[in-house]
């Protein structure tokens, strides 16, 4: 397993590199969140061991457990996935970044668990960019009121814009979608409170990371390209 995982992350890798060059950009601009929502602990720590130490959890509950177990390890935790605000304290204790913030109120209650921690935590802003009605996320047109509504919110910040393609996209739709995102964040960067700067943009999984890296993703969060080949 572990010489299968090595070979995968450094194939990767090898695809971010040269989505790089493509676009005029150094792979070093370019982090690989693995993401680890279908393998267990030990599939977990293999990946750690093989070098991908920026981890992506979709459910709390399992972060907040692989984080316990796995302590001590050099190793940062995405939450990536939708999060409840009863959920966010534990969730907050656990994490470097919080890709997943669709609305006011979760901004809010990670503000409030930030200052109950006395630490300003790391958010992005979940766009939807396909406009699916399943999708969570804000609207392309709210972007500019939300940003101006968490000055206030001293418990956190805003470090950046976060998508998923739609799932019935081609790669020109796909392609479009990180456009736009890329774009909210080009125009939404001037006269920004000082908890929000919009460096990052989070956006690409495996089926569309390469094009994700040549619209400007700075986080592309890959689990299953990892996984490949293993039993």
């Amino acid at each position: 397993m572990d010489e299968q995982l090595a070979e995968n992350v450094a194939t990767v890798q090898q695809q971010i590199a040269e989505a790089a060059r493509r676009s005029g950009r150094d792979a070093s601009e370019v982090c690989l969140v693995g993401v680890t929502k279908y393998v267990d602990v030990a599939t977990t720590r293999a990946l750690v061991a093989a070098g991908c130490r920026t981890l992506g959890e979709n459910r709390p509950q399992v972060l907040w457990e692989k984080s316990s177990e796995m302590q001590g390890l050099d190793v940062r935790w995405h939450m990536i996935g939708h999060l409840q605000r009863n959920k966010v304290k534990r969730t907050v204790e656990s994490t470097a970044l919080i890709h997943s913030c669709d609305s006011l109120r979760l901004l809010k209650s990670i503000h409030q668990a930030g200052l109950q921690l006395d630490k300003q935590v790391d958010v992005l802003l979940e766009v939807n960019v396909s406009g699916e009605a399943a999708k969570h996320g804000f609207s392309p047109d709210e972007i500019e009121s939300v940003i101006e509504a968490v000055e206030p919110f001293s418990g956190l910040r805003v470090t950046g814009l976060m998508c998923m393609a739609g799932l019935g996209s081609d790669e020109q739709d796909v392609r479009r979608e990180f456009d736009l995102l890329r774009q909210l964040r080009e125009s939404n960067r001037a006269n920004v409170p000082k908890n929000v700067d919009l460096r990052e943009l989070s956006m690409g999984m495996s089926r569309d990371f390469e094009v994700a890296i040549e619209a400007g993703a700075t986080l592309v969060r890959v689990g299953s390209s990892l996984f490949r080949g293993l039993r």
